[in-house]
């Protein structure tokens, strides 16, 4: 469901920038970027939360890995979801 979710992020990601350099509202692409973001985060901690009461410790070895990347791949997100909204800023001053 997490990758699902991540892919869906990623789309609405690009749409919103699509829609900015178009010169079109993006507000809303924005909104579904950041907000399927979370989503992905919370499919991601439901996942490993599983894990845990399965007591599938195999499984537990590969969340360090996966946290680092969900980290970057957060970062990213925001930033270029926000990225619009500072550049809009900027040509405007």
């Amino acid at each position: 469901m997490w990758v699902i979710l991540g892919v869906i992020a990623i789309v609405a990601t690009f749409i919103n920038l699509y829609l900015y350099k178009a010169g079109k509202d993006y507000k809303l692409a924005m909104a579904m970027g950041l907000s399927f973001t979370a989503l992905t985060l919370c499919a991601e901690y439901s996942l490993v939360s599983e894990w845990v009461k399965r007591e599938d410790l195999s499984a537990l070895w590969e969340v360090p890995n996966f946290e680092r990347v969900l980290w970057f791949l957060t970062i990213v997100s925001i930033l270029l979801n926000i990225a619009p909204v500072l550049l809009e800023r900027k040509s405007k001053n």
